[in-house]
């Protein structure tokens, strides 16, 4: 079988077409368009700031990827991806955690490298988190493009000696929008996806999350309260269960924790062990 995936307006939408069955696939695009519509408009709110400011010594949280990086959704910029994980990572740290989003709304794996390019000259976070995906699979990128441009973003921030965590490709299986059988080839893609993002994350010494499994059986069973109004993207209460699911990583990144739960994969060598073994030296890039 041969798909064909699209994504239009701020909302990501599903089209599909098979070599067989396809009238039947494009009548289920054509009513998940419908309902998705552009209810969010094509911004996320802007939650970079320091965060718990009170707390002092700053850690500074670099957030790459999609419009589920950036917090599409969320009704304010609180409730965003980010600023829902800096607040978490800044309790458990006792220290201020300063934001700073590079993610876009619409941006596939691709445009990783833009992102990092668009940082700040000598700008070097104590921690990224990758979270990208989703439009590879609507725009049916293959899964070997997906691979490569991720790898590439995680060897420039590997040698800037900063620690990552990725979160794999959520199950867009779990979207309600999306009829039978459209909604279980969107599962398989996904997850193909995911699976692949994964073994590149631990090639390249970061830590994988695998948010099918640690947060999608939350949106299956409590659409309502995870997602936003367009049904398509995570709501402020679907942020903060996705923050609360990477947190542990992130934690075990900057060596603050050592134990994963399930769902959470680390390399034999994690970056953060041999940043430990080597002492310092980052090679601004």
């Amino acid at each position: 079988m041969r798909g064909r995936w699209f994504v239009g307006g701020g909302g990501a939408v599903v089209l599909g077409g098979l070599l067989s069955g396809r009238g039947l696939l494009r009548r289920q695009a054509a009513a998940a368009r419908a309902i998705v519509g552009k209810p969010l408009g094509e911004d996320a709110h802007r939650a970079d700031k320091v965060w718990k400011r009170s707390y002092g010594d700053p850690l500074d949280l670099l957030v790459l990827g999609d419009s589920i990086a950036a917090g599409l959704g969320a009704d304010a910029p609180g409730g965003t991806f980010g600023a829902q994980l800096a607040k978490r990572l800044a309790r458990a740290a006792g220290r201020s955690v300063r934001l700073h989003t590079a993610a876009v709304v619409g941006a596939e794996s691709s445009m990783l490298r833009a992102q990092l390019a668009g940082l700040p000259g000598g700008y070097r976070p104590d921690v990224a988190v990758v979270v990208v995906g989703g439009n590879d699979v609507t725009h049916r990128v293959r899964v070997s493009e997906s691979r490569r441009h991720l790898a590439e973003a995680l060897q420039t921030l590997r040698a800037l000696d900063v620690p990552v965590v990725v979160g794999t490709c959520p199950d867009l299986g779990a979207l309600s929008v999306l009829q039978q059988p459209l909604r279980t080839l969107a599962r398989v893609a996904s997850r193909q996806l995911a699976a692949a993002q994964r073994e590149v994350a631990l090639e390249h010494g970061a830590l994988a999350v695998s948010l099918a499994d640690v947060v999608g059986p939350f949106f299956v069973t409590r659409p309502d309260e995870m997602f936003a109004v367009d049904r398509f993207h995570p709501s402020s209460a679907g942020y903060r269960r996705t923050a609360k699911a990477v947190l542990p990583s992130v934690l075990v990144a900057l060596a603050l924790a050592e134990e994963l739960p399930h769902g959470h994969h680390a390399p034999a060598v994690p970056l953060v062990e041999r940043r430990r073994g080597q002492g310092a030296a980052a090679t601004p890039g």
